[in-house]
């Protein structure tokens, strides 16, 4: 058996309280999975033992282990003990691209066992003969991505050398709660407030879209590479314009999703198209973010006209204008309101009820969630890291019908788009990921 070097445990308290958003993640969960996936390619061969005693390894150091829960106190802890590791490995016979793909939107619609004693990590290595992919699904009350990804990384970087010494980082498996925001905050947590009922109003404006089936919660994934050169271009567009890449990418949505709600342009209120940036606020909630295991989100609202003819470069400045807005005001906050309101409203719901709720009355088309392994890989030391790649693949949930994460590695950014397939058939979902690829390699600064 290849000895695999341990990193020290990290002390931790005993027990943890379920944050607000994994309480309603968990709720979500009885309606469908939840559950992430994230992809690290490997330059090596593939032994399946090596790699399994790795990841025991690693899940053991960080204290991953005997996972209980008390949805009920809404309590969890880690208890230890060895790793099982659930590890499954297929062979890449259809090409690497299209067995990820099919390997995705499995582990999308598979549910994990639930219960007191919960197992919420699976993972699958693609072999490809002189490299693999591993990927990692989890269930994701459990951790947010910035955490997985640190992860992902160190099982790659200690499978590609036992004898380095491993990554040495700490781990805050317990969250902090959300009260701690408003505690620290309390004017941020103030105007977040005041500002609900503006979004409600705003949310009346937004126009709905339409489920084929209610109850259908299926999930379909669709991908997009951007490769080097067109990644410089796109930052180099949005120096030049004065914009983010989210907002370039989230005004790149907005006009690939405005042809599908043509028929908003002929009502009388409902004629905008909303969309959601996703955003980790653990640097809000408490210092050592880089640290939290747990994830702790909040979503920052855009809801636009897209008038017919509207340029890209207009488009995205109006985006950068009104998140810039937003994000100064900490109006991101606001969605936790909206949040906690929702789970007082919940157990009054029956099942019908709970698969619509949120298209009814917090109606969104699209979220988007980004995250620069770059700073991660650079802060690993670690030169091996060099011939990593990296892919996400994010649940859409019962509140937002299409997620695109977008991810960059290197010098490459990744675009996985999950959709909800009552929303978007999978030829719509290639469809927007097309659009997504002639507006974006069009650019120019």
């Amino acid at each position: 058996m290849t000895s695999v070097p341990d990193a020290p445990a990290t002390p931790v308290r005993d027990e943890g309280r379920l944050n607000l958003f994994q309480r309603m993640m968990l709720r979500w969960r009885s309606l469908h999975p939840y559950n992430p996936v994230h992809v690290v390619r490997v330059p090596a061969a593939l032994d399946a033992q090596r790699l399994r005693e790795v990841v025991a390894s690693r899940l053991e150091a960080l204290g991953l282990t005997g996972l209980e829960v008390d949805a009920a106190r809404g309590r969890f802890r880690y208890a230890g003990g060895r790793a099982e590791v659930d590890l499954s490995v297929q062979p890449a016979t259809e090409g690497a691209a299209q067995a990820l793909q099919r390997l995705i939107e499995r582990e999308f619609n598979r549910p994990f066992e639930g219960g007191a004693h919960e197992r919420p990590w699976r993972f699958v290595a693609v072999d490809a003969s002189d490299s693999f992919h591993l990927a990692l699904t989890y269930d994701h009350f459990v951790a947010g991505g910035d955490a997985i990804a640190r992860l992902l990384t160190d099982i790659a970087l200690v499978y590609l050398d036992a004898h380095a010494p491993p990554p040495a980082w700490t781990l805050q498996r317990y969250p902090v709660r959300y009260r701690n925001v408003f505690a620290r905050h309390p004017g941020w947590a103030m105007r977040a407030l005041l500002a609900l009922p503006g979004l409600t109003a705003s949310n009346r404006r937004a126009y709905r879209l339409r489920l084929s089936k209610a109850d259908d919660a299926t999930n379909g994934f669709v991908r997009l590479r951007l490769e080097p050169p067109q990644l410089r271009m796109l930052l180099a567009v949005g120096k030049a314009w004065g914009v983010t890449l989210n907002d370039l990418l989230l005004a790149s949505l907005l006009l690939a999703l405005s042809p599908l709600a043509e028929a908003r342009r002929r009502e009388a209120r409902r004629r905008q198209i909303a969309v959601a940036s996703i955003m980790n606020i653990n640097r809000d909630v408490s210092p050592g973010a880089e640290a939290v295991l747990s994830p702790c989100l909040a979503a920052l609202r855009i809801a636009h006209d897209v008038p017919q003819g509207l340029e890209l470069r207009d488009l995205a400045q109006q985006v950068h204008a009104a998140s810039s807005a937003l994000k100064s005001r900490h109006r991101y906050l606001s969605s936790l309101f909206g949040l906690g309101l929702s789970a007082l409203i919940w157990p009054f719901l029956d099942t019908a009820q709970r698969q619509g709720f949120y298209v009814k009355h917090y109606p969104l088309w699209a979220g988007i969630t980004t995250l620069n392994l770059n700073p991660i890989w650079s802060g690993s030391g670690d030169a091996r890291s060099e011939g990593l790649d990296y892919l996400r693949a994010v649940p859409t949930g019962p509140m937002t019908p299409l997620v695109l994460a977008a991810t960059t590695a290197h010098e490459v950014l990744h675009l996985g788009i999950a959709y909800r397939r009552a929303a978007y058939s999978p030829a719509v979902a290639e469809g927007i990921a097309a659009s997504l690829r002639r507006c974006l390699a069009d650019l120019q600064p």
